[in-house]
């Protein structure tokens, strides 16, 4: 079952983008920002530690799930170390995949030799 619910809760979130990219004027990069956005509005709300519970990696995996973890971030560093937590906690929650990320882009641009399109 919990194959299913992440498959659902990611199809959605996905599907709900795809909808914005056809039907609206957004650009890619507007819609993925209001993801991050959206993960921190839910998560500050409360209701999105809940869809994380039932949908699993279908949540926390999409950029919804990023903002998520920035929030919970901002939230633990700001019980510890006071105000000084909203400037660190985000960036100490999500250092593994921003890390990742950067990693594997650079090990991507040596393999491949990434230049201007023509």
């Amino acid at each position: 079952m919990d194959y299913l619910n992440a498959f659902l809760c990611g199809g959605v979130l996905c599907a709900i983008g795809q909808i914005l990219i056809d039907k609206t004027q957004l650009t890619p990069a507007r819609i993925l920002t209001g993801y991050v956005v959206a993960g921190v509005l839910l998560s500050a709300l409360g209701l999105y530690q809940p869809l994380a519970d039932w949908g699993g990696a279908g949540a926390t995996v999409p950029l919804t799930g990023f903002g998520h973890s920035l929030a919970k971030g901002v939230k633990k560093a700001v019980g510890e170390q006071g105000w000084l937590g909203v400037f660190t906690g985000g960036l100490s929650a999500t250092a593994g995949g921003i890390a990742a990320a950067v990693v594997f882009g650079v090990i991507m641009a040596l393999i491949f030799k990434p230049g201007d399109k023509r």
